[in-house]
């Protein structure tokens, strides 16, 4: 049987515009998937059905299919998207209308079940995580568009193959190949050299577009990721390992429809751009679904504060105390303040921005006017009443809201996972079967430490940055971090997996002194997951730290200086 090839064109709501187009246009595809849900984009959704309840998906995807639905029913192209968000229902239906009017004739169904709001009244948006069962459903029914609400970012992959290949529910192997590849997808660009480590090794020309990426998935479960022929970016085992570590945990990666195991994994370099991705190893799911809850959180502001020249640390100390002085005789503290100095100052200057250092201010409050009139008349009453050369990049306006993600479990059999098929009729699937809650889910633990290689020999090193030798991805789930790290040969793995231990972790990212580390071990990528409890606090949306995904702490970490063997350099 020929392998199924399906194609990306969206990682997140709002971006690449073109991409559904350049991939339709661009080689063969069976189903081009767009993830279009992240947890910032379900508080933005939510926002966006308080102020009009017909709203709550990404209005982006329309416009896309406007210039491109014609297209994929010219090429027979499935088109497979969570972009229905809060409202799958609604957004099925504005593309039933769209067809309509462009003349196009596609069957349209929607994957629904997901909107926990009932349970969680105190909450914006509360949605489990569904799995790829009821797109498989949609596709066996003949749909040619699929639009869901919140499910996996990878059952936008397995739920195709599984309809395609007619896999079983208890086919744990190939679903979780499949599940594997869709991780690898997810995130667009991500795959085919965007925000790669060891991007500077590379032509600057190949980076400036990457292409979007594909996999061809084999009735196996084993997948080949590439990308069209002369797209942009590049393809290979590092793009791919880099992409399988992010917003990771464990190496069991647990889905509603199957655990992954991602210790299974193996990577094979096939030819340029293309990665072949097998051997990967499934076992049921656990009987509970994840949730993801968000709520708003109250008001945040913020005013940065420039300091410039000399005695840089002295005129921060300064204004801190007198901006806490006006807030305090104003009986308007916020609740939260935070302070961050950013020495971004460089001595005897050239410019007087590469003289000047950044001092930031954070404050939250559940009330608005206390994070927003009262923080704008502390600073902007000290224009002329503080340290020399006062200025602050931009006066600070109204307190914004901001929100709070948490995560959730809830049992699988009171969740109702429903396929709304092309003629209307409503189909359960199998997910919340209290049968399969019973018989074929697995609780999930992690698997015990794999034995570690032969420490490499000791001999000379030089102190050089981590990044020298090892790339890195990092992200956020929730408020935890997790930092991804990988090298690239068998005695570099010798090296890292006996160095960079929890304690060197910790040392080498000071912000992670207090916190709960937890690092896991995946030998076949010769690389260590660290996750990171706490680091960005309530989430994403409640903006917590400079870095509120930790996008860049696997770049701090490769930043640092450690001793490393001279013969692996």
């Amino acid at each position: 049987m020929d392998p199924l090839r399906i194609g990306n064109a969206s990682g997140f709501y709002g971006d690449r515009f073109s991409a559904m187009r350049e991939m339709l246009t661009g080689g063969e595809l069976d189903v081009l998937t767009g993830d279009y849900l992240a947890e910032l984009t379900m508080l933005i959704l939510g926002r966006d059905r308080m102020k009009d309840p017909s709203r709550g998906y990404a209005r982006t995807f329309l416009r896309q299919l406007e210039e491109c639905l014609g297209t994929a029913h010219e090429r027979g192209v499935k088109v497979v998207a969570n972009a229905g968000g809060l409202n799958p229902a609604g957004l099925a239906g504005a593309v039933r209308e769209l067809a309509g009017r462009l003349g196009v004739p596609v069957r349209v169904a929607h994957v629904e079940g997901d909107d926990l709001g009932e349970r969680f009244p105190g909450a914006l948006t509360a949605h489990a995580y569904l799995g790829g069962a009821g797109i498989a459903a949609c596709l066996d029914a003949g749909a040619d568009v699929v639009v869901t609400g919140r499910v996996t970012d990878a059952a936008l992959v397995s739920g195709p193959a599984a309809a395609h290949f007619g896999w079983g529910p208890a086919e744990y192997d190939r679903l979780a190949g499949a599940v594997v590849a869709g991780h690898v997808l997810e995130c667009g660009t991500q795959a085919t050299g965007g925000n790669y480590a060891f991007f500077a090794e590379h032509e600057p020309a190949r980076l400036r577009r990457p292409g979007f990426p594909l996999a061809e998935i084999h009735h196996d479960g084993s997948a080949v990721i590439t990308k069209h022929d002369g797209t942009g970016g590049f393809v290979d085992v590092g793009t791919v390992t880099a992409q399988l570590l992010y917003e990771t945990q464990g190496a069991r990666y647990a889905g509603p429809d199957v655990t992954a195991r991602l210790d299974t994994v193996t990577l094979t370099q096939e030819g340029p751009d293309r990665v072949r991705v097998d051997g990967v190893r499934g076992e049921a799911p656990p009987p509970t679904l994840k949730a993801g809850l968000t709520r708003l959180g109250g008001f945040r502001n913020e005013v940065v504060f420039v300091l410039t020249g000399l005695d840089v640390e002295a005129k921060a100390a300064l204004v801190r105390a007198q901006i806490e002085d006006a807030l305090d005789a104003a009986k308007s503290r916020p609740a939260e303040l935070r302070w961050e100095l950013a020495r971004t100052d460089r001595p005897d200057a050239a410019t007087e921005e590469s003289a000047s250092a950044l001092l930031r201010l954070i404050v939250r409050d559940p009330d608005a006017d206390t994070v927003g009139r009262a923080l704008s008349g502390a600073a902007v009453e000290l224009a002329l009443g503080s340290y020399p050369g006062f200025h602050v990049t931009a006066p600070p306006g109204k307190g914004a809201p901001y929100g709070v993600f948490e995560a959730a479990y809830v049992d699988r059999s009171g969740v109702p996972h429903v396929a709304v098929l092309p003629d209307g009729e409503r189909r359960p699937v199998h997910s919340g079967d209290e049968t399969r809650v019973r018989e074929g889910t697995r609780v999930l633990e992690d698997v015990p430490p794999p034995p570690l290689p032969a420490p490499l020999p000791s001999g000379p090193t030089r102190r050089v940055p981590l990044g020298r030798l090892a790339g890195a991805r990092s992200g956020d789930k929730g408020g935890d971090a997790n930092v991804g790290i990988w090298v690239r040969t068998d005695d570099a793995w010798r090296w890292l997996a006996h160095e960079l231990t929890v304690d060197r972790f910790r040392e080498l990212l000071p912000e992670c002194a207090d916190l709960t580390v937890v690092r896991h071990d995946l030998p076949n990528l010769r690389a260590l997951n660290f996750v990171v409890e706490g680091l960005l606090g309530e989430g994403v949306a409640a903006q917590a730290r400079f870095d509120p995904q930790a996008k860049g702490v696997g770049e701090w970490l490769r930043a640092r200086h450690l001793d490393i063997p001279e013969v692996l350099l």
